[in-house]
């Protein structure tokens, strides 16, 4: 356990610290609510990274972020408590050593069970860098995906990303015919007043130290994606 310290324990108000999947010395991995940005955009406002320094636990510094979810994407983000382990989780990532498994839930009926869309990427507009568009010139991007059950017009999805671009997933499976369930920007989904995304960061595995077992966790699914899940399949 971590010594006691003398830095005040800040409160935690989005209740941080009973979402935390995995703690260790080096690396926290966060199952992160949906709707809430990761770090501040051009509009401002809160985001998980005002909230960050409950989770010091004795650490002089709060701990930050290895790598991005979208605002609307819940679930496993992996954090570093300190600098080395911060460079050494950017190398990790940067190198597709971190695997990642996300659930979608999408609308429409891939006709495979599994396979591979490889779909270049590029910005939509230059002055909304992370809207993203289909674009033959673009960075090259793969995502695996593989289909876990079917209903009521819609598919549970478990899908890998090869790649990491900005809207990976989104863009790669409205691009396929099956955009995901509550997408506002890909999808038909409205602005207001919808099911909200269908995308979970489900499962991380971050091989951090190789004289240990690799890190792992898992997220469950946010409420709101639950009967979705449940008209696939999905036992709850």
């Amino acid at each position: 356990m971590t010594a006691p310290s003398s830095h005040p324990v800040p409160d935690d108000p989005l209740g941080l610290i009973p979402r935390l999947l995995h703690r260790d010395a080096s690396v926290l991995i966060l199952n992160k609510p949906a709707g809430l940005p990761v770090h501040k955009g051009p509009g401002g406002g809160e985001t998980l990274a005002d909230h960050l320094d409950v989770l010091r636990f004795g650490l002089p510094r709060a701990p930050e972020l290895a790598h991005r979810l979208d605002k609307d994407t819940a679930g496993c983000l992996v954090l570093g408590r300190h600098r080395r382990a911060l460079e050494r989780l950017g190398l990790m990532f940067k190198r597709g050593e971190v695997t990642k498994t996300y659930w979608a839930v999408v609308e429409g009926d891939p006709a495979e069970e599994a396979g591979e869309i490889a779909i270049p990427m590029g910005p939509r507009d230059p002055k909304r860098g992370w809207w993203m568009k289909a674009d033959p010139k673009g960075q090259p991007a793969l995502t695996r995906f593989r289909v876990l059950g079917r209903g009521e017009g819609r598919t549970w999805l478990a899908l890998e990303p090869v790649t990491g671009r900005t809207h990976q997933l989104r863009l790669h499976c409205a691009e396929s015919g099956f955009p995901i369930l509550g997408d506002t920007i890909y999808g038909s989904a409205p602005r207001r007043g919808g099911p909200g995304l269908h995308l979970l960061a489900r499962s991380v595995v971050v091989p951090f130290d190789p004289k240990r077992a690799a890190i792992a966790a898992e997220a469950p699914p946010p409420e709101a994606m639950g009967p979705a899940l449940k008209a696939c399949g999905w036992a709850g």
